[in-house]
This record gives structure tokens, sequence and C-alpha cells, in this order.
């Protein structure tokens, strides 16, 4: 299943950091909801460091910024804290949000299918509108996009 551009966003209620995270707790701001396959791997790392790194940006422009994987909650908040991540980190072990948004694919790892992530982020605005989708995404240049996005859906 997969959530389309122009569509209302359902709540929904995750296991996160900062203790469990609501959609509908995020009132006046919109949603910068990224997935990753797995904590500590470099590409993984790249994405949440360079997310924290305009992480001042995204609140200027009216966003809360998020990171979803299946990784344990133990995992996140050591990752987090080993990082210094600014947004908190979502723990979905049983995948029902990633399969809420479609992210979960069969990928090639050293010659064999295996069940992973695909590298995705969600624009979500505040109206719960889904603003904008990034899949397959190539971890280069993929922020700037987004935080451009995000500032142009504030303007």
């Amino acid at each position: 299943m997969s959530i389309a551009v122009g569509s209302k966003i359902a709540d929904f209620e995750a296991a996160g950091t900062g203790g469990p995270f609501r959609l509908s707790a995020l009132t006046g701001s919109g949603l910068v909801l990224f997935f990753y396959p797995k904590d500590s791997t470099p590409g993984c790392t790249t994405e949440n460091q360079e997310f924290a790194g305009a992480y001042t940006d995204f609140q200027a422009a009216g966003f809360e910024v998020v990171g979803a994987s299946r990784d344990s909650l133990r995992s996140h908040e050591n990752f987090r804290a080993k990082h210094e991540l600014p947004f908190h980190l979502l723990s979905d072990p049983d995948e029902t949000l990633c399969e809420r948004f479609g992210v979960m694919k069969l990928k090639n790892m050293y010659g064999k299918q295996v069940r992973g992530i695909e590298r995705s982020t969600f624009l979500i605005g505040a109206n719960r509108e889904l603003l904008a989708e990034w899949r397959k995404v190539k971890v280069a240049g993929h922020v700037q996009a987004v935080l451009e996005a995000a500032r142009a859906a504030k303007a």
C-alpha cells in the first residue's frame, strides 16, 4: 500500500526516542518523515547527520523532522546520542508504519533477495496532506531537496 501525494495522512502512533509519537500531536507544524534501512550504517549515518545539520532550517520552515527504521528503541537511543541528533527516531520493528507508507521492498544484498526499507522521505503539511515524497533516495543532495520543498510549502 502506498500513500498518494495530495492525500490526507491518517493519524498514527509509533514508539520513539522521545516517548510515543503521534502525528496528531504536531499542532501547527508539518512533518518530514524519513525512513532509512539501519542505524549505524554509512549511508544512514550520513543521511541522519545531514538532516541534523539542517534541523533548525526545517523548523524555521515550519516542519518537524523524524526518522524511522525497524531498529529497536535501544539502538535508536544509542545512535541518536552518538551522533547528537536533535530530532527523534521512531522504532517500527513490526513494520506497521513502513507498510502504511509502502517503503518495504525486496532488495538484492550480496546476490540474495532480502526484504528491507527502501530509503524514502515524506513531506507532510500542517493540515496532514502529503505534499511530496521521495523514494529510492540517494543520500547525496537529498536533504537540500527536501528543505527546498519545505520552504516552498511554507510560502
